[in-house]
């Protein structure tokens, strides 16, 4: 898409972007001082992917936290916003098979474009800072961690599921699976277990649920604890004693124990090991060839609420101990494995889903929590809420809510069960079979077992002479001189763990580098980061809720209990910006052909004028639509600033002073420093900016009226200036210059303002007659009450309603509106 350009700048923004970019460098005004006396704001937005290029996404993420973090900076803090590159990832090894460029070739060079543009948007990142994560320096440190993790237990080895291609012969991603199968080659997808490694975040589960000490958007934490799922409920086993088999039970858990009298059946999932051992010889082909198609199936097509329940049976029966009745064991595709026990009960009447499977099964429906007024009929649908206990023995007549109560301890008392909470979060699977990202540090020995790596010989790198086939397959599973090794144990023959690490594992830490990007010592120097802290406030896209968020929580707490930090939560404070649209309001894509690339609009207006368009479109955290006229209108606002701003205030000093034109200018300027700082806390740029416009608009009538002169005049450009520096640093920093000041306006201090001046001096007051607005008034603001009511009844809009009519009452609401109740 190219730029429409309907206005012309009024200075040569090019070169003076240009100017202030060098200056800055040279000058290193952006450099952090750790030993700088004023207290510290650690300001991060989330560091992005090396694809190539910013794209306008990036800008609307980093332009307005750059803008809050050069605030703070004014308001007198000693501020840290870095940057750097998460830079390990899939993308990358794709290019390698797509262009035949090597991994790390295609993410150098990307990270080095990405750079000059970062620079272009005027942006304060300290860059000796910078973190890249596919450095060896850097992930040394993953390998570190992950060995302390190893050592504690919080890594450890399971088998686990993936997604099989049999014709490429290798694990396939999610998102390599389309509708079932391979995007490479198109075979259908099967599912296998692999040994794979594990992070237990399940350890941190019920602490991961509190927020009390964040101060996070309530939608984010809402959704990390959605993704947590805890359930109280109840573990309680099913009799299977009668097949011989060394399981003389299986255990579900249920969160309705109220309802176990009207357990009709049992279903295991497809992989569970017993579905082996109970399905009987006439039952094994129908069970062996619907265990087989749940495998092709992804999780979310299993668990889709959308998706009809279905099952086999596979002949077997478990007694419910409760009633000693036999209910059949089906095997069916709903039932995950790796939830909860792998084993769910059925209860259909109490249960819609349940409800819907039973009946296309025929199976038993049970009632034993009736609803009001039940008299014995079939159900027509599931009754879900609470009852009376009916068909449950001992405990029928009383209320579900206590029978849920006194079930459970009846089954405690039998041994046949306990109470217990389950998480529905599952333990992080770390493990990838892909070449770009950091090698797991393990070593396997046919007499050792599982051997750690020595931290001595940290840390493991990436072979560089990597062989990248069309197929997939881990390019290190095939570098035979990375597999075999030595055992660091008894320096025999072994072979390396040729997965690589999760890339966001990468991203769980990486705030606590940027204290000292450069330390050889350790993942952090622990001197700089209990100088830093937690980070005070974080930024970026609500889409990294449940896996970012809550990985780097993790991380935090398990670091905390190792004893090698002493925090609690990586980030104080979250905000989420929206996402910005293209033109036709689509999400931009290249095939959509909507696509905005910032550099252009950078050399048509000017970086200033694309940050400040792109804060103004509307409230950050909702996101907005790019639009090319409304960028003309940023880029006529910025020839305003630069006309007023430029302009000979010696000129007003030939005019007489009126003093209330110049305590109208003042209480006018210390109002709009007062709603732009008030805005800038608040992330509410585009009010901030739209306080700027006026403040300018008015100044320019201001000049046309006169009655102010030279020292007022320069007292309120400057102030625009100061107010504008964070949004518009370049042509700010220009104006400050040209306008007579030394220095930086960035090392200005922010301005105060007087509550008096920017105080209101009148108050509309809405007058209403029986609730509907008749007038709307002009008063000083230090009206009060009876003048108030005064001034509505005496109104001539308010009177032709109110003649003839009796007065009940006059509700007056202090500075806001008087209403009259006329009969």
């Amino acid at each position: 898409m190219g730029v429409v350009r309907t206005t012309e700048q009024r200075y040569d923004h090019q070169a003076i972007d240009a100017k202030w970019q060098q200056r800055w460098l040279k000058e290193r005004s952006n450099f952090v001082d750790d030993d700088d006396p004023r207290p510290k704001w650690y300001e991060l937005t989330m560091y992005p992917y090396p694809s190539g290029d910013l794209h306008i996404g990036h800008w609307y993420a980093m332009s307005p936290s750059d803008s809050h973090a050069r605030f703070r900076r004014m308001q007198g803090y000693n501020v840290l916003h870095p940057m750097g590159f998460d830079a390990f990832g899939l993308n990358a090894e794709n290019a390698a098979i797509q262009r035949g460029i090597h991994p790390y070739r295609w993410t150098m060079e990307n990270m080095e474009n990405m750079r000059r543009q970062f620079r272009s948007m005027g942006a304060i990142y300290d860059w000796d800072r910078e973190v890249v994560t596919c450095a060896p320096e850097y992930y040394k440190w993953n390998q570190w961690f992950f060995l302390q993790f190893y050592k504690s237990g919080l890594a450890y080895r399971a088998f686990a599921p993936v997604n099989w291609c049999p014709s490429c012969q290798t694990v396939l991603a999610n998102e390599q699976v389309i509708n079932g199968l391979c995007e490479r080659c198109s075979s259908t997808v099967t599912h296998r277990d692999l040994n794979q490694w594990f992070f237990k975040i399940t350890d941190y589960a019920e602490e991961l649920l509190d927020h009390s000490k964040i101060d996070w958007p309530e939608k984010i934490n809402r959704m990390q604890d959605n993704w947590i799922g805890r359930s109280e409920g109840v573990d309680i086993e099913f009799d299977i004693s009668e097949y011989g088999l060394e399981e003389k039970s299986i255990t579900t858990f249920t969160t309705r124990i109220d309802t176990v009298y009207g357990v009709t059946f049992v279903v295991l999932a497809p992989e569970h090991p017993l579905v082996e051992k109970l399905t009987t010889p006439e039952q094994k082909s129908e069970v062996e060839a619907y265990v087989e198609q749940a495998r092709i199936q992804t999780e979310i097509e299993r668990l889709s609420t959308e998706k009809e329940k279905t099952g086999v049976f596979t002949g077997a029966y478990c007694v419910n101990k409760l009633n000693g009745e036999r209910v059949p064991i089906l095997v069916g595709d709903y039932v995950l494995l790796t939830y909860g026990t792998g084993i769910v009960m059925g209860v259909p009447a109490h249960d819609e889903r349940d409800f819907i499977f039973a009946k296309k099964y025929g199976l038993p429906i049970r009632v034993v929590v009736a609803p009001p007024g039940w008299d014995g009929e079939e159900l027509e649908e599931a009754y879900i809420p609470a009852g009376t206990q009916v068909n449950s023995a001992q405990f029928d007549g009383m209320s579900s809510t206590e029978g849920l109560q006194r079930i459970a301890q009846y089954i405690e008392k039998k041994g046949w069960g306990t109470r217990t909470v389950q998480y529905r979060v599952r333990d992080w699977l770390i493990s990838r079979q892909r070449y770009w990202g950091t090698p797991i540090p393990i070593i396997y020995c046919d007499d050792c077992g599982d051997v750690a790596v020595p931290e001595d010989d940290l840390p493991v790198l990436l072979p560089e002479d990597a062989e990248f086939r069309p197929t997939g397959e881990s390019p290190l599973a095939l570098n035979e001189a990375f597999v075999n090794t030595t055992c660091p144990n008894c320096a025999g023959p072994a072979t390396r763990e040729t997965d690589t690490m999760d890339t966001f594992v990468d991203s769980s830490w990486y705030f606590l580098r940027f204290t000292n990007a450069k330390y050889a010592g350790g993942p952090f120097d622990t001197e700089k980061l209990a100088q830093w802290g937690s980070v005070d406030q974080y930024t970026g896209g609500v889409e990294h809720a449940v896996m970012h968020l809550l990985y780097a929580r993790f991380f935090v707490k398990a670091l905390r209990d190792l004893g090698l930090l002493n925090f609690d939560e990586p980030f104080d404070r979250l905000y989420n910006q929206g996402v910005i649209l293209g033109p036709d309001h689509e999400k931009m894509s290249k095939s959509r052909g909507n696509v905005i690339a910032p550099d252009e609009y950078v050399e048509a207006f000017g970086a200033d004028v694309v940050r400040c368009f792109l804060m103004f479109l509307g409230p950050w955290d909702q996101g907005g639509t790019w639009s090319d006229s409304g960028i003309n209108g940023t880029s006529r606002w910025m020839n305003r600033v630069w006309d007023v701003a430029t302009r000979d205030a010696r000129q007003l000093d030939d005019y007489p002073r009126d003093a209330n034109a110049v305590r109208d200018m003042q209480r006018l300027m210390h109002k709009t420093i007062r709603r732009v700082g008030e805005d800038l806390e608040r992330f509410k740029f585009n009010t901030a900016l739209a306080g700027l416009m006026e403040y300018t608009n008015a100044l320019g009538q201001i000049w046309e009226v006169k009655g102010v002169h030279s020292e007022h005049w320069a007292e309120a450009i400057s102030n625009l200036l100061t107010l504008m520096a964070p949004l518009a640093p370049h042509v700010s920093e220009e104006l400050w210059e040209q306008t007579g000041h030394k220095g930086s306006v960035h090392s200005r201090s922010w301005p105060e303002w007087d509550e008096g001046l920017a105080a209101d001096e009148v108050i509309t007051l809405v007058v209403q007659v029986n609730g509907r607005v008749r007038d709307k008034l002009e008063v000083p603001v230090s009206i009060d009450e009876a003048a108030a009511k005064a001034a509505a009844l005496d109104s001539h809009r308010v009177a032709p309603h109110i003649d003839g009519k009796d007065i009940a009452r006059v509700v007056y609401v202090p500075g806001k509106l008087v209403n009259v109740v006329a009969r």
